[in-house]
C-alpha cells in the first residue's frame, strides 16, 4: 500500500467524493459495470488504455468503498464478476449528469484540452 504524501481532508462532500472516485478509470469502471460488463476481461476490453494491474487496484478500491461487489465462482478456471451495490447504483445518475455536461460542452472542452497539450502543459 502506498504512503499518503498529503493528509486526508474529509471536510465536505466534494472531499469525500474525490477520495472515493480518485483514479483515472473508476468512473468508467462504475459506468461499464452498470451497463453489464461484469468480468475483468470485459472491462479490460472496454478500457484498453488501462493496464490490468491498475484496473484491479481500482476495482479493489471501489470494492473497499462498497460501490462494487466481487463475486467469485467456485469453478476451474476461476470466474470473477463485479456488480454495483445499491450504494454504487446511487452514483449512476451523477455520472450520467457529468457525461451529459461533457457531451454538451464537447467541442469547447476538446479545444481547451488540445490547446493545453500543445503548450506542453
Amino acid at each position: 500500500m502506498r504512503e499518503r504524501k498529503i493528509p486526508l481532508n474529509l471536510n465536505c462532500g466534494l472531499d469525500l467524493i474525490g477520495e472515493v472516485l480518485y483514479g483515472k478509470w473508476k468512473i468508467r469502471l462504475l459506468w461499464f459495470i452498470n451497463e453489464g460488463y461484469l468480468r475483468p476481461s470485459e472491462l479490460q476490453r472496454k478500457i484498453p488504455d488501462a493496464s490490468r494491474r491498475v484496473l484491479n487496484i481500482q476495482l479493489k478500491e471501489l470494492e473497499e468503498h462498497e460501490l462494487v461487489c466481487r463475486k467469485i465462482y467456485a469453478q476451474v478456471p476461476p470466474k470473477v464478476e463485479y456488480y454495483l451495490t445499491d450504494f454504487g447504483k446511487t452514483l449512476i445518475p451523477v455520472i450520467a449528469a457529468l457525461g451529459n455536461w461533457g457531451d454538451e460542452h464537447e467541442d469547447r472542452l476538446r479545444n481547451l484540452i488540445l490547446k493545453r497539450s500543445e503548450n506542453g502543459e
